[in-house]
């Protein structure tokens, strides 16, 4: 049961960082075209920093949960290749508590500004865009990388242990 949540939650890791892609791809068209539109038609588009600003906060966040899975947060692995295999476990155990305790934060601080944004109606100086709809993407990238982590820290906790090379 365990492992089929998690790999759901893997899955959906994956489509979040493809859609944070694509909201990069989308940025650096629109960059491009007020560059475009700036420096060679002489006509700045005034819509591009805002939406690029705006854009920003979603792609920042979409990929959390896949660079857990692709287990690509910066650590300092010479010190867990010199550790055991419980030592190890508990190490990274104390890891995703941490991850799990930062992310229920920002979970809950993105979650109230979505749900603020979406009740006041507040929109976007320029493009007029309702704010909730940048808040959202971010919101649930952070619940779902905290809910993966916590699923991450059940898998580590549960996995058996294993028979180091003298015990063998």
């Amino acid at each position: 049961m365990l492992a089929t949540i998690e790999r759901g939650l893997e899955r959906l890791a994956v489509w979040l960082a493809a859609l944070g892609a694509l909201i990069i791809v989308v940025q650096t068209l629109w960059i491009s075209y007020g560059v475009f539109m700036r420096y060679v038609m002489g006509r700045p588009d005034g819509t591009v920093t805002e939406a690029t600003a705006m854009l920003l906060f979603p792609a920042a966040l979409l990929g959390l949960a896949f660079a857990l899975r692709e287990d690509a947060y910066p650590k300092v692995t010479f010190l867990l290749d010199a550790l055991g295999h419980q030592s190890r476990k508990a190490l990274t155990a104390v890891n995703l508590v941490l991850m799990i305790a930062v992310g229920v934060f920002f979970s809950i601080a993105g979650v109230q500004a979505t749900m603020r944004a979406y009740a006041s109606g507040t929109a976007s100086e320029i493009l007029l865009w309702p704010r909730y709809l940048f808040w959202a993407p971010g919101a649930l990238a952070l619940v779902v990388f905290t809910l993966y982590a916590f699923v991450r820290l059940l898998s580590v906790l549960s996995s058996p242990a294993q028979l180091t090379p003298n015990q063998q």
